[in-house]
């Protein structure tokens, strides 16, 4: 089914379907039929290895490689296929099976097999481990090394500019100094604890039947440990069991799988609206090609589009995983149908977050730090220091310091001439009179630079 980007209804399959092409093979109607494939297959044989099923004999290499056939050299041609007998059946899952039994074919080695292919399975033992295994794809193979290109990006950006002293503004008002490198390092260090929670969220599926009690395995094979039989099995696909479902997995994971990637996305909301208001500043200037637009009509703007575009692509990726993380907990009864058509929209909720993280990171790309314009707004705020003196009288024991800089600073032009005349009249040590008079707002950045420099 060839479609031109431009009929595409989502924007993800049209205007930015080139920055997700990587996800295409994870989360598409392929993808979910191809990671059926591969549990289908992988569950087949592991009861072969299993001598508590003594029924199925252990697998010929030629049958073995058959089988290994299916899932390595799946293809569009086989995944239209499925849904041509899927026309028939009208159900997706049986489908998978009907067309594994096709690629067997018959004979002596592949009729007995064929009675054990979806053994004691509902769909949803399918299903789970489907979408678990796309998700662990999404986050190991597309999410987690652009996340990594982000934090390298930060990280030059952040010590190349340790030392560059900037005008803080707590409330939008002038506040103590910082630098910019400690401001992106902040950033980080927001970005790597969430990374961390994130990439440590288990994965977790079920492989115990139509309701969770392993009824049907229990009924054909009652001497069989069949919960340890399913650990193997789930653990043999990188995925974490867990033993306590209703026919579905209660989907807890996938909440905070959602709820994650949601911190981590929000956190980069905030860096995008902070580094739109300092290139609005000046303290940024934008490189950009020679035929680039920047306003249809005010030839001389060069707008950070890239920040806003990742702005609101990161809000709707929120969007759609805050709905994942409150509605797939909650299932009525044993099971409803209500998760089936959310957990389809997973790849457009990654979709959203990875087209925010390519426009932030070609926005950096694009950053150049006026740091004229940086230094020239630090040195002449010298109310700054206001906190500085407060804070030596109050280790000499000057009575009211702070009311006394409160007096002399609020609400008023604060030059350099008026806080020297003021700090040569303190009764403290000439030393720390001198080491007051030679601080300026650009020198008055704590521990800012090594902080920076440390991330």
């Amino acid at each position: 089914m060839n479609i031109s980007t431009l009929k595409a209804i989502s924007p993800t399959d049209g205007r930015y379907a080139e920055k997700v092409k990587d996800l295409r093979d994870i989360f598409s109607e392929y993808g979910l039929i191809r990671f059926r494939v591969l549990v289908e297959v992988r569950w087949l044989q592991r009861l072969s290895n299993e001598a508590a099923v003594p029924e199925l004999a252990p697998l010929t290499s030629v049958i073995e490689g058959a089988l290994n056939h299916i899932i390595d050299d799946f293809s569009i041609d086989d995944a239209e296929r499925i849904k041509k007998i899927e026309a028939t059946t009208n159900h997706d899952v049986k489908a998978v099976e009907y067309f594994i039994r096709e690629k067997l074919g018959n004979g002596p080695e592949t009729d007995r097999l064929k009675d054990f292919l979806h053994f004691a399975c509902t769909s949803e033992d399918i299903n789970n481990l489907s979408y678990a295994l796309m998700l662990r794809s999404a986050r190991v193979d597309v999410l987690v090394p652009i996340m990594c290109d982000l934090r390298s990006k930060l990280d030059n950006l952040a010590r190349e500019n340790a030392d560059l002293s900037m005008l803080s503004r707590t409330h939008g008002q002038t506040a103590s100094p910082t630098t910019l490198g400690k401001e992106v390092a902040n950033v980080i260090a927001r970005l790597d604890r969430t990374q961390k929670q994130f990439s440590a969220i288990e994965i977790l599926g079920k492989f115990n039947g139509a309701v969770g009690n392993y009824n049907a395995h229990a009924i054909a094979y009652p001497d069989a440990d069949w919960p340890a039989i399913a650990h193997r099995f789930i653990e043999s696909l990188g995925i974490d069991p867990n033993p306590y479902t209703t026919q579905i997995e209660p989907h807890d994971w996938t909440a905070e799988y959602c709820h994650a990637l949601m911190r981590y996305n929000t956190i980069l909301i905030d860096f995008s609206r902070d580094v739109w208001g300092y290139i609005s500043l000046g303290y940024f200037k934008q490189s950009v090609s020679k035929n680039e637009v920047g306003s249809s009509t005010m030839p001389h703007k060069v707008n950070p589009i890239d920040f806003e575009n990742a702005e609101g692509n990161f809000g709707m990726a929120n969007a759609m995983l805050g709905h994942f993380a409150e509605k797939l907990p909650i299932s009525r009864w044993q099971r409803d149908l209500t998760d089936s058509t959310v957990q389809r929209n997973f790849g457009s909720a990654v979709a959203y977050t990875v087209i925010a993280l390519q426009s932030l990171l070609k926005g950096i790309g694009k950053l150049e730090v006026n740091s004229a314009a940086i230094t020239a707004d630090v040195a002449s705020a010298y109310e700054v220091l206001a906190e500085a003196v407060q804070t030596v009288m109050r280790r000499y024991g000057i009575p009211e310091p702070y009311e006394k800089l409160k007096a002399l600073t609020r609400g008023q032009t604060v030059s350099k001439d008026i806080l020297i005349e003021f700090i040569k009249t303190l009764d403290i040590p000439g030393s720390e009179i001198e080491r007051l008079l030679s601080l300026t707002p650009a020198s008055y950045i704590g521990l800012a630079a090594q902080q920076a420099r440390d991330i």
